[in-house]
């Protein structure tokens, strides 16, 4: 569902923004309209407010002074416009008065309510004024030191919406050492937060990971103090952003029980509301729900209580309490209308409309629900006028079009949405952007018009391509609403694209788009844009290989066939999406243990009428001999080798793997002499059975290849990370649990100690020990996917990418470790000992149907569940 209060990022922004500075937080304040709209974001705090309480202290004019409070409490109260133009007043009167640390102090405001409004230009001239009087000064005492690292603070946080990382890194460290000559811990500690999230936006995690390691020690080492319980609640904000959410929730909840014992009640309600994000974020419905009421009950405000409650109201909407949902809907509706117009009371309204809209319907409540969304929207639109605050008027205009849609007024919600759009546009709010112009692509769709529905989600989807990453590095809980506002754009868009007589151009776009899907759902995975991508052309990596992109649409399921010769096919099933997933899960279920080639052959053959059999000619008359897939939905969880076309299983027939897109295919190295670090757990460990089978594995690799072994009580993550830094291991085996998850969380490896999650990976096989030194080739021989988990193969993909490694070779399900030893065998050495230097995906099919020839392993529980992840040469 769509939940507005996403926004709520703009009030978090306001109040935090001089040491905040993050690019997104700006340009994507209005996610909540594209991605979200979920009550509470967790967006770290930065460290001190400078429009509140951090003000150095200063002997001013009075009525300058009166009106720079006013401009203050018109901030706070969201009525933007005019706390620029008392800003601004008040810097001209500290200006004739010659007041000029005061004159700095207005004109630090005046950029961060200019960069709130969109106005860059205004909040440069703003920012490069203050820095400009503070360096004429001869010598700066405390209270300017203070100002310049506030100035500062707000450079960094325009030079890094510019797209100057570098920069803003450089500024924030400024900003950082002049905090520390002022003897201001808490401005410091904001300073380090920026630095930490510009280094993730120049792709530096490890860095950045760094450093906020380091502030969660230096914070745990003090006594309890105000000072530790907001830097820890702005470090557990911090955390949450960039999916770090166990240890978010540690430290915000240790944040949250200093202040109890010290009797600090500032700010405890939005600790709590980010608790709730992250209990919802990890599924933890009942814990979350208990988070969101305590927020209300401890909001203090109408504001603060009101967006506790809008949060219940939308968990109870997602959970299906709708008996609770409905019992809110009166009480909400009083709130709202207390409130005062400003921001955050506007980005309220639409999440409350958003939030009505998704209730099932029911003849009963329907009309009189959806007449109130209308009238909360309504209300939201005027009042963003009264403000003149263009995104937010965007915002309201764009879920009205909505629901006009949703009632079929199309003319309505076409004219409302074009308003949206206009404005978006104005403003350059690429997020706003895109949610309208699909909105408005989906309406001219309804109405036939393809040619300008096209035009209309070309827009939208350069907008998110702008966007990629600025969406998962806005915050954690972005994700809650991934699937239904962020997903539908692409395959919107796909399906517009592959209709009857597509052009090679508009099926190359299609391609595009939906392989642009596969890279947000990784970064999503993530919650880091991570992945640098290079398109490449299949004819120039291999020109016997052919690429299949399924597409599940929700009305037919597409195939889009990239050819060796460089052209481009599609093929349709008409088949509603739920159809296509239940069979799928038939095909899954079939090729287990326990059901007989009966069960499992007639589905196979099933999926491989959809997916090969309309390309079976082209791909003979083309003399393609390996099949990349790049899977989407429930797809990625089966092995494609057993589909079935009435006589053989497809690994019979071509060598198979697959790829999260060819915009990250990675180079293969030398397969000369590669050294392998073989390691692995023979023993139940950490609840985990024991894997007896693990050990004859092992020694038959070290049979093969040039292998330094490790097992058991030597397998820990300390030593592996030695071993890995202490030579050049071209293949890295690991035989141990595993389990792949769409929840990063619970997604691991485990060790003789301890779990191996999938954001270790990277500073594994990344250490700056081995930087240089890529794998060739990662092997997971005792995995699994997650039960229950549709999306589960994402956890796959993402040790893959993680690792760096060129090749990954994993199970989809844990296999009978002896069947496994036979397998990984006949697979080292047709890979290494090969005279005819076989690919790794022709290794893995010959492995492959030498058991499927073994009596004792021709069923494909055995035999299917390997897969090849990435470079198959």
């Amino acid at each position: 569902m769509i939940d507005l209060s996403r926004q709520k990022l703009s009030r978090w922004m306001r109040s935090q923004f001089g040491d905040r500075g993050f690019r997104l937080f700006v340009r994507l304040t209005g996610l909540a309209a594209l991605a979200a709209l979920l009550v509470g974001v967790g967006i770290p705090a930065m460290a001190t407010s400078d429009l509140l309480a951090s003000d150095p202290p200063a002997v001013r004019s009075f009525d300058a002074d009166s009106i720079l409070q006013q401009g203050k409490q018109a901030y706070q109260a969201g009525r933007l416009a005019e706390a620029a133009a008392l800003w601004q007043q008040a810097a001209e009167a500290y200006q004739q008065s010659g007041d000029t640390f005061n004159q700095v102090r207005a004109l630090n405001y005046l950029s961060v309510v200019a960069r709130d409004l969109g106005e860059w230009e205004n909040a440069q001239v703003a920012i490069e004024r203050s820095l400009d009087l503070l360096h004429n000064q001869p010598q700066l005492d405390t209270r300017g030191t203070i100002l310049l690292a506030q100035a500062l603070n707000h450079r960094g946080s325009w030079e890094l919406a510019m797209g100057q990382s570098e920069a803003a890194l450089s500024t924030w460290q400024q900003a950082e050492a002049a905090y520390d000559r002022a003897g201001n811990e808490i401005g410091k500690l904001g300073s380090q937060i920026n630095q930490a999230q510009a280094l993730q936006a120049l792709g530096q995690y490890r860095r950045s990971r760094a450093i906020l390691t380091r502030m969660t020690q230096d914070l745990q080492s003090q006594p309890d103090s105000t000072l530790k319980a907001d830097g820890l609640r702005s470090l557990g904000r911090a955390l949450q952003t960039v999916g770090n959410l166990l240890e978010a929730k540690a430290v915000l909840e240790q944040s949250w029980a200093i202040s109890g014992r010290l009797g600090i009640t500032t700010d405890t309600g939005a600790t709590l509301l980010n608790l709730g994000n992250i209990a919802r974020e990890l599924q933890q419905y009942d814990v979350a729900l208990d988070y969101y009421r305590e927020a209300a009950a401890r909001g203090g405000t109408e504001m603060a209580i009101a967006q506790a409650e809008l949060n219940e109201f939308s968990l109870s909407i997602a959970t299906g309490a709708f008996e609770r949902t409905f019992a809110l809907v009166s009480p909400l509706q009083s709130r709202l209308s207390q409130l005062q117009p400003s921001r955050d009371a506007i980005y309220a309204r639409v999440n409350f409309a958003a939030s009505l809209m998704q209730l099932p319907e029911n003849p009963n409540n329907n009309p009189r629900l959806l007449k109130l969304a209308a009238e909360q929207l309504a209300t939201a639109v005027g009042d963003a006028r009264q403000l003149r605050d263009s995104r937010a008027e965007a915002s309201a205009l764009t879920e009205l079009g909505k629901l006009y849609i949703q009632t079929q007024q199309w003319q309505e919600g076409k004219a409302a949405t074009e308003k949206a759009l206009q404005i978006a546009q104005a403003i350059d709010a690429d997020d706003a952007i895109a949610r309208s112009a699909s909105q408005l692509g989906y309406v001219l769709a309804k109405g036939g018009d393809r040619a300008a529905a096209l035009a209309a989600y070309a827009t939208s989807f350069e907008s998110l391509q702008s966007l990629r990453g600025d969406t998962i590095a806005i915050s954690s809980d972005v994700q809650f609403a991934f699937k239904d506002s962020i997903e539908p754009i692409y395959r919107e868009y796909t399906s517009l694209l592959l209709q009857a007589g597509a052009t090679q151009a508009e099926l190359k776009q299609a391609r595009d788009v939906i392989e642009a899907l596969q890279l947000v759902e990784l970064d999503n995975f993530f919650q880091e844009a991570c992945l640098e991508t290079r398109p490449v052309q299949i004819d120039t990596i291999d020109p016997h290989a052919a690429v299949l992109h399924p597409i599940i649409l929700n009305d037919r399921l597409e195939v889009i066939l990239s050819l060796p010769d460089g052209s481009l096919q599609h093929y349709s099933t008409s088949l509603p999406s739920d159809r296509v997933e239940n069979i799928l899960q038939q095909l899954s279920s079939a090729i287990y243990l326990g059901y007989s080639k009966d069960k499992h052959q007639p589905v196979a053959q099933q999926v491989y009428d959809w997916l090969i059999r309309p390309a079976k000619t082209e791909l003979e008359n083309q003399q393609v001999k390996t099949l990349v897939f790049v899977l989407d939905g429930f797809l990625r969880n089966l092995p494609m080798g057993v589909l079935y076309d009435g006589r053989q299983y497809l690994v019979e027939q071509y060598g198979i793997a697959l790829s999260p897109g060819l915009q990250l295919f990675p180079e293969a190295l030398e397969k000369s002499q590669l050294k392998t670090l073989a390691v692995g757990l023979t023993e139940a460990r950490q609840g985990f059975t024991a894997l007896p089978g693990v050990a004859v594995e092992l020694e038959k690799i070290a049979e093969e290849v040039d292998a330094q072994v490790s097992i058991n009580r030597q397998f820990t993550r300390e030593r592996f990370q030695e071993q890995l830094d202490a030579k050049d291991f071209g293949i890295v085996h690991l035989a141990t649990h595993g389990q792949f998850s769409s929840n990063p969380e619970e997604t691991f490896l485990l060790t003789w100690e301890d779990k191996i999650k999938v954001h270790d990976f990277d500073r594994l096989f990344n250490s700056p020990e081995r930087s240089d030194r890529p794998v060739e080739l990662l092997v997971l021989s005792a995995c699994q996917t997650a039960a229950g988990d549709r999306r589960a193969a994402l956890g796959l993909a993402g040790f893959a990418l993680r690792s760096g490694a060129r090749s990954t070779l994993a199970t989809l399900w844990s296999v009978s470790d002896r069947s496994t030893a036979d397998l990984m065998a006949t697979f080292y050495d047709r890979l290494v000992r090969s005279d005819a230097k076989l690919s790794k995906a022709e290794s893995l099919r010959q492995a492959q149907i030498q058991l499927l020839k073994d009596p004792r392993y021709n069923h494909p529980f055995f035999w299917a569940p390997f897969v090849l992840v990435g470079n198959w040469l």
